[in-house]
């Protein structure tokens, strides 16, 4: 071994042996600190906590955003407010709808269009004002996806009623009529509503920040908007409870009913088809009508073709399964859109 070596290894072999050292000692010190930081970690303040307690609350840009944060939450709880509304509203609008269809004879279940007539009224004077208060002095658009699902289904109930009473498909203006109120009605809603608080115990400043501070006055009128677009979706609805009208007649041996039923469905599937490729719920909405005027459809057939043949009491056995033409149709459809 020559001299270099000899120095190479000499001057190496300490060198390392202390870089070890030094790391260990800075490990141990590290461990060292780390003990001693979760010791103290509980004496200290939370960093968040001392950033909140440093905010100061009197600067104009800390106020605007508070302002913020509570037109938001006042928005937020009059949007859930509505929600629940349209939830109460679509179950009495279908329970008014299962009452209809035990009408078999427009005279001689005029007790039963009484029933449904009052359960109508009051949906109208209780959930629907109470929509009608949430959206005084507010965009109709705003929270019309609030209460989209309760009125198409009240719509639907409404127009089935006076299909069945007058034989005839009642109009956008008499719907919108049925949802305001007049002056007189919105100030009854006011004085309701302050005696129900007093009863409460609940302050008026209190019951008047429910609304998000907004007071109906009584010469204003409250109303609750009906789009031309809810109307026809809420009638496209009805097609569905028209055949199933047309059916049912045919058990009760009325014969003439599904074809004026079917004379109406086609006039009304002409007016969708009308409307082009208007968007996709009103595509859908026209997929399902089309279906139940096939049924219809085959309906009156069956009842034309073999009416003589086959006994009154087995007509509704015969049209209420699927024959092969219509499952021809069916399957027809679904290519088609594929």
């Amino acid at each position: 071994m020559n001299e270099s070596a000899i120095c190479t290894f000499s001057t190496t072999l300490p060198l390392n042996i202390n870089v070890s050292g030094v790391q260990s000692t800075s490990v141990a010190k590290m461990a060292d600190r780390r003990k001693r930081h979760r010791n103290a970690k509980g004496d200290k303040p939370d960093r968040g906590e001392e950033e909140v307690q440093d905010v100061d609350e009197s600067s104009p840009v800390i106020q605007m955003f508070r302002g913020f944060q509570q037109e938001l939450d006042q928005r937020h709880d009059k949007h859930e407010r509505i929600v629940k509304l349209s939830r109460d509203i679509t179950i009495e609008s279908k329970r008014a709808i299962f009452l209809l269809h035990r009408v078999n004879n427009p005279t001689e279940n005029a007790d039963i269009l009484q029933q449904t007539e009052e359960k109508l009224a009051a949906l109208e004077n209780t959930k629907f004002r109470e929509v009608a208060k949430e959206l005084v002095n507010t965009d109709p658009f705003q929270f019309l996806r609030a209460y989209t699902a309760g009125l198409q289904e009240y719509i639907e109930a409404l127009t089935f009623y006076v299909f069945l009473k007058d034989n005839k498909l009642m109009p956008l203006s008499d719907v919108q009529a049925r949802l305001t109120f007049t002056a007189n009605e919105a100030s009854k809603v006011n004085e309701d509503n302050k005696s129900s608080n007093e009863n409460k115990g609940v302050p008026m400043e209190l019951s008047e920040s429910e609304n998000s501070g907004q007071i109906v006055k009584p010469e204003s009128k409250l109303m609750v908007y009906v789009p031309a677009s809810e109307y026809i979706l809420g009638l496209a609805d009805l097609t569905g409870e028209m055949m199933r009208r047309a059916i049912n007649s045919v058990g009760c041996g009325d014969m003439d009913r599904p074809f004026e039923i079917c004379s109406f469905l086609q006039s009304i599937e002409a007016a969708y088809a009308s409307l082009g490729n208007a968007n996709r719920e009103v595509n859908r909405k026209l997929h399902t009508l089309r279906q139940s005027l096939r049924k219809v459809e085959m309906a009156c057939y069956t009842l034309r073709v073999r009416g003589s043949e086959v006994p009154k009491h087995m007509l509704i056995d015969m049209i209420s399964k699927p024959s092969m033409a219509q499952l021809h149709v069916d399957d027809t459809e679904v290519l088609d859109d594929d």
